[in-house]
C-alpha cells in the first residue's frame, strides 16, 4: 500500500539528487576556471548559495516527515542519511567557491611552473570523478560502486602529501602561486573526503551497515 510518507521521501530524494547535479556543476566550473585562468567567482557563488538554500529545504522536509508520519527505522535511516548527504553536497559547493575565489584574489596558476598546473589538473580530474561516482552510486543505490571510491580517495590523499613535499623542495620563495596551489589541493582533498562520506551513506541507506571507506 502506498503511504503518504513514501511521497514525501520521494520528494526528499529528488531534492538531494538535484543538489548532486548542482554541486558537480559548481566544481567543474571552478576547476576549469582555476586551471585555465578564468574568473568564475560569481557563477560558482550563485551555485553555492543555491546549494545552501537546498540544504535548508532538505532539513525542513526531513523534520516535517518525522513530525507528521513517525517513520519506522528503515525510513529514518534514509531521512537521516539524506540530511548528511545534503550537507556534503553543500560543502562541494563551498569548496568550489573557495577555489574560484583564490584564483581571482591570488591569480591562480598563471605564475606557476608547468608541473604545478599539471599536478592540480590531474588531482582535480580524480576528485571530479569521485564526485560523479558518489552521485551515481546514490542514484542507483549501487553499494559495490560506492565502495570503489575508497581507492581513489587514497590516491587523492597521497597526491596531496606528494604535492606538499615537492613544493617544499622546489619552491624557494613564498609566492602567490605557492599559496594558491596549496589552498587548491587542500580544497580538493576535502571534497574527496566528502565524496567518500556520501559513498558510506549510500551503503548505509541500502543495507543498514555502517562502514568506513577512508
Amino acid at each position: 500500500m502506498h503511504r503518504l510518507l513514501d511521497q514525501g521521501l520521494e520528494q526528499l530524494t529528488t531534492t538531494v539528487f538535484r543538489m548532486g547535479e548542482e554541486a558537480e556543476e559548481a566544481l567543474a566550473i571552478a576547476l576549469g576556471g582555476f586551471i585555465r585562468g578564468r574568473d568564475t567567482v560569481e557563477e560558482v557563488r550563485e551555485l553555492s548559495e543555491i546549494l545552501v538554500s537546498m540544504t535548508v529545504e532538505v532539513e525542513e522536509k526531513a523534520f516535517e516527515l518525522i513530525a507528521k508520519y513517525q517513520p519506522v527505522a528503515s525510513d529514518l535511516r534514509i531521512i537521516n542519511s539524506h540530511i548528511k548527504i545534503a550537507y556534503d553536497f553543500e560543502r562541494y559547493g563551498r569548496y568550489a567557491w573557495d577555489i574560484s575565489y583564490i584564483r581571482k584574489r591570488l591569480g591562480g596558476l598563471k605564475d606557476c611552473e608547468e608541473w604545478i598546473r599539471q599536478f592540480i589538473e590531474e588531482m582535480g580530474e580524480k576528485v571530479l570523478r569521485m564526485v560523479r561516482l558518489s552521485i551515481n552510486s546514490l542514484k542507483t543505490q549501487d553499494i559495490e560502486l560506492a565502495k570503489t571510491i575508497s581507492k581513489t580517495e587514497n590516491e587523492v590523499d597521497e597526491m596531496y602529501f606528494q604535492f606538499l613535499d615537492r613544493l617544499v623542495k622546489e619552491a624557494h620563495v613564498t609566492s602567490r602561486c605557492t599559496i594558491s596551489s596549496v589552498l587548491a589541493v587542500r580544497y580538493l582533498e576535502r571534497i574527496a573526503d566528502h565524496a567518500t562520506y556520501i559513498a558510506e551513506a549510500v551503503v548505509y541507506i541500502a543495507t543498514g551497515e555502517k562502514i568506513v571507506l577512508r
